[in-house]
């Protein structure tokens, strides 16, 4: 015997089919080449930033060299030379950290970016990376037996839809015997036992299908998450290292708790004070 189900029920049933059709994870597999791009284009900020680092160590630099002689030369003596000296002499600091900067920038954190894609993702011969094409191929193998029995599905559907249009026509062909004087009973039933036959075989051969589709639906999820899960796990070890690199970047361009920014304010401090009348 086969399960009956209401009208409800088969349509509910099939819009759940329906919203696991085959060929909805690409978005998931697509994330592999979303990474990898993604650290290119990070790399490429990073390098960057650190062209503007070193321009502004330049700029730092010569504009110290450029007032230097002129500071040296001035008529100005005692502590308020020395306070124009220190002056230049911290942007001569700065202009070293600021190069420090770009240097980590580029042998630190790009370099660091740049190993970890090299180890996380291997491009195949002819395109595509391989983490991709696992994702892939394992979300394929396990949507192929549920796709075939979608498409079974679907021809049964369309077998009801089909004899339910006939058999709105037998009712219709039933109604106006029904009214005829001039249409045998037994005419009669026989349009009755036609439509009713038809209407049982294609419901009970949809109601099989249907049924079969839904029995298999918890492996076909089950399959389905664990190759997502595997693909989850890979994410959450892009996103983990990647932070970690944002972090790392953070710490070398936060100069107010870089040792050497605050050295260049105590020195000039400190020579102030050595210089101060008692």
């Amino acid at each position: 015997l086969h399960v009956i189900f209401s009208k409800a029920e088969m349509d509910l049933s099939l819009s759940l089919c329906v919203s696991r059709q085959p060929g909805n994870y690409q978005r998931t597999v697509k994330r592999t080449e979303d990474a990898f791009q993604a650290c290119n284009d990070i790399v490429a900020c990073f390098q960057e930033r650190a062209r503007v680092e070193r321009q502004y160590a330049q700029q730092l630099s010569e504009w110290s060299n450029k007032w230097k002689p002129l500071v040296d030369s001035s008529p100005l003596y005692g502590s308020l030379l020395k306070a124009w000296q220190c002056f230049l002499s911290s942007a001569d600091r700065l202009a070293s950290l600021h190069a420090t900067i770009c240097r980590s920038l580029v042998s630190e954190d790009g370099d660091q970016v740049r190993t970890w894609q090299k180890d996380s993702f291997h491009k195949k011969l002819f395109g595509g990376f391989k983490e991709s094409q696992d994702i892939d191929t394992g979300f394929a193998r396990a949507q192929k037996p549920w796709a075939k029995r979608l498409k079974k599905l679907d021809k049964a559907r369309r077998a009801y839809h089909k004899v339910s249009r006939k058999e709105q026509l037998a009712r219709e062909r039933e109604a106006h015997a029904q009214g005829n004087p001039d249409i045998a009973i037994e005419k009669q039933r026989k349009i009755q036992e036609e439509r009713e036959l038809a209407q049982q075989e294609v419901r009970a051969r949809y109601e099989k299908v249907l049924e079969e589709v839904s029995r298999y639906a918890p492996r076909y999820m089950e399959e389905m998450e664990s190759i997502f899960d595997q693909s989850q796990e890979e994410e959450r070890k892009r996103i983990s290292f990647l932070k970690q690199a944002f972090l790392s970047i953070h710490r070398h361009l936060d100069v107010t708790n870089n040792e050497r920014c605050a050295v260049c304010v105590c020195v000039c401090v400190c020579e102030q004070e050595e210089k101060r009348p008692v």
